[in-house]
């Protein structure tokens, strides 16, 4: 029987942590999400000698103490589930940085290792590490490694296997702070260690956590009973040092990584210019660097929705012949309920949504080429200050731009953001960027009440509210609920790399895959809802002889066949527009219409508009019911002429208007719930976005009404 080791990889953003991850683990990786939060969890399977490893790979981080989620998340994993070996991947080419961690770790006293990763960039810059001297000083083993060459990979499993093997754990280093910390650290430390169940050791690192101000150790480890010891000696400590305190211990410890960096780090060659300083010069030039960013914005647009539009046509056809296929196992024209909940409901339902895995995987391929390769930190860079005065980080640009082409993938990329409020605010508002589904709602609109030369100029003022819609909304949001800190842009500008195709291969499907299987589920339970509410209950005695209208077309002689088959076409919609004003759907469509009514709208555009809570686009298809028209698109002349005689072109804006900002889709809703791991989140981004666009349309169409 295999012995089984546990084995978290711990490392900075941008170390190549993921890299080694994949080459540990291969194709053996299960992807979810830590309880409770959007931080990402993985975890991968390596068999390797006599030995069964789990490897947990950590969010990234700079530090142990708690400034964000994903460094809550690093260190309690460490604190609770205790693993059996800590793999600290550190990027040899900005080795001190990446030391600082490292040197925490040493500090907690976990059973630690180090993997000196990209060996290969550090040896082309010019660097040489004497790694016994190295490991000796520091009290780890070293290993060295190429990620994206796969070297060193299994000289890190043997090193893990001895440290774990070790009987006797090494004593952790002890950091020397100067004469006045070290007096606070030991009186607090007595203190601790008298007053709670934890070690010697663990004292003190909770007492210097303390001292950092770190607020998760505070929250958990501050009780009364050493409250006013910790206060005495803060108040003591702070007017003595020249320096905030949690500065003093840094420094202190980026003092003794310098020195241990002076003994056992040399360089070869003189400092010049690298690669990335050349290319940086450029892409992050203040004239060149936006027409840079949006340029290549445009390709992962153009491959996300032009490549993805024939992978999508395909899928469309194969759900479609699936349907056929499915609807041909009863006989023609016969009714049945079951027919219709697996033809219409769970085929045509979650059909509709997962036809959008095409967009999904080409966007995470594109966002894996340009992670992996070091442009996403700049295109951060470039659109931070931008994006700061609206309340939100850099990174929120790019699910925004997404967002105009579908909001499903534009929500699932707020992953790229690091901080939890960001993310929230994000997904809040990234469904009043106007996606390509709601195109055909403008498509059929505009041309119906607006003349030609005024086509483009109604689409862009759609478009360019959304935009201010967006702005505001984020303004307010983290003004008020969202409110907190705008996190301060820290982050590093990693060396260009090429991307690995593993790499990259395996982000995009870990992400496609977490959407066919989480997000579906939910999809499923929204289809089967919505087509129970649009089927049920079934008028059994219409208003009128359909049957017996249709049997008297069929008798007559002075007809064509062609013109026959029109109007029992006509007779069969006029039927079909009944059932459904008798359905659910019909009905809080009546329900609705005292409080649509503000709006300009009647029970009619209320019904389409429930229909289009499954996807914006069967607004259109919804309208075409509840008019008697049949089967209609955007293009559908017929369709224009009943809007006409029915609404006037300031109705028409309103419609758009209302379909811009009301609530997203099923499947926007339900990535919304994944993504924010709650349904408080997903219910209130539907409650909000359709106040908001009452209040708007309400307004614009009372205003415009006076004129």
């Amino acid at each position: 029987m295999k012995k089984s080791i546990t084995i978290a990889l711990a490392g900075n953003p941008n170390a190549g942590k993921t890299t080694i991850f994949n080459n540990i683990t291969g194709a053996r990786q299960h992807v979810g999400n830590y309880p409770g939060v959007t931080v990402e969890r993985k975890e991968g399977f390596k068999e390797y000698k006599d030995y069964e490893f789990k490897v947990v790979d950590l969010p990234g981080t700079y530090s142990l103490t708690a400034y964000s989620q994903e460094e809550v998340i690093a260190r309690n994993f460490l604190i609770d589930d205790k693993p059996d070996v800590v793999i600290d991947i550190i990027d040899t080419s900005n080795l001190e940085r990446n030391l600082y961690l490292g040197v925490q770790l040493i500090e907690m006293g976990v059973p630690l290792l180090f993997a000196f990763n990209m060996s290969d960039v550090a040896a082309a810059k010019g660097y040489e590490f004497d790694l016994r001297k190295l490991s000796s000083l520091l009290g780890v083993p070293i290993v060295s490694t190429t990620g994206h060459k796969n070297k060193g990979t299994m000289e890190l499993l043997d090193a893990a296997i001895a440290v774990h093997e070790k009987q006797k754990k090494a004593d952790p280093l002890i950091i020397r702070y100067g004469s006045k910390i070290n007096e606070a650290l030991e009186e607090l430390s007595e203190a601790i260690y008298a007053n709670q169940k934890v070690s010697c050791e663990q004292a003190r690192w909770i007492a210097l956590k303390m001292l950092e101000a770190d607020e998760d150790v505070l929250e958990r480890y501050l009780k009364e009973n050493i409250h006013n010891t910790f206060n005495t000696i803060k108040e003591h400590l702070e007017p003595r040092l020249e320096e905030l305190l949690p500065t003093a211990i840094a420094s202190h410890r980026y003092g003794m990584i310098s020195g241990a960096c002076t003994q056992a780090v040399r360089s070869t060659i003189e400092r010049r210019h690298s690669v990335s300083d050349v290319i940086d010069m450029v892409a992050t030039n203040r004239f060149l660097g936006i027409p840079i960013f949006l340029g290549l914005m445009y390709l992962v647009f153009w491959l996300t929705f032009t490549v993805g539009a024939p992978l999508m046509d395909w899928m469309d056809m194969g759900f479609g012949w699936l349907g056929d296929t499915v609807s041909g196992w009863w006989a023609p024209g016969s009714e049945s309920a079951l027919r219709s909940l697996m033809v219409d409901g769970i085929i045509g339902g979650v059909g509709g949504v997962l036809i959008f895995l095409p967009n999904i995987l080409l966007l995470f391929l594109a966002i894996a080429i340009l992670e992996d390769s070091g442009y996403m930190a700049r295109a951060a860079f470039i659109m931070d200050r931008l994006m700061h005065k609206i309340g939100l980080h850099g990174k929120s640009f790019i699910p925004m731009l997404i967002g105009f082409g579908c909001s499903v993938p534009a929500i699932m990329a707020t992953r790229t953001l690091d901080n939890r409020r960001d993310r929230l605010v994000t997904m809040m508002v990234v469904p009043l960027m106007s996606c390509g589904a709601r195109l055909p709602i403008y498509a059929l609109i505009i041309p119906a009440f607006f003349p030609q030369a005024w086509h483009a100029p109604m689409l862009w003022i759609i478009y360019v509210i959304g935009i201010l819609l967006a702005i505001i909304s984020a303004k307010l949001l983290r003004s008020t609920i969202l409110k907190g800190k705008s996190v301060p842009f820290l982050m590093e500008l990693p060396p260009y790399r090429m991307p690995t195709i593993k790499g990259i291969f395996t982000h995009m499907w870990q992400r496609g895959w977490l959407y066919l299987k989480k997000a579906g589920t939910i999809i499923l339970g929204f289809a089967i809802l919505m087509w129970i509410i649009t089927t049920y209950p079934q008028k059994a005695v219409f208003d009128r002889d359909y049957d017996a209208e249709i049997a008297q077309i069929e008798q007559t002689t002075t007809l064509t066949q062609e013109q026959i088959d029109d109007q029992i076409g006509k007779i069969e919609n006029q039927r079909g527009a009944e059932a459904l004003s008798y359905t659910v759907a019909g009905r809080i469509g009546h329900f609705l219409e005292p409080v649509i009514k503000p709006m300009g709208f009647d029970w009619r555009i209320g019904t389409a508009m429930i229909g289009a809570f499954a996807a914006k686009e069967l607004f259109v298809a919804q309208l075409g019911i509840v008019y008697s028209v049949g089967e209609a698109d955007e293009e559908s002349e017929s369709l224009r002429d009943k809007l006409r005689e029915h609404y006037t072109p300031l109705i028409g804006f309103a419609i758009m208007l209302f379909s811009l900002i009301s609530m997203p889709c099923m499947a926007t809703v339900a990535v919304t719930k994944r993504e924010s791991n709650s349904w408080k989140w997903a219910l209130f981004q539907v409650a909000g976005l359709t106040i908001m666009a009452w209040i708007v349309t309400t307004i614009v169409y009372q205003v415009g009404s006076l004129f």
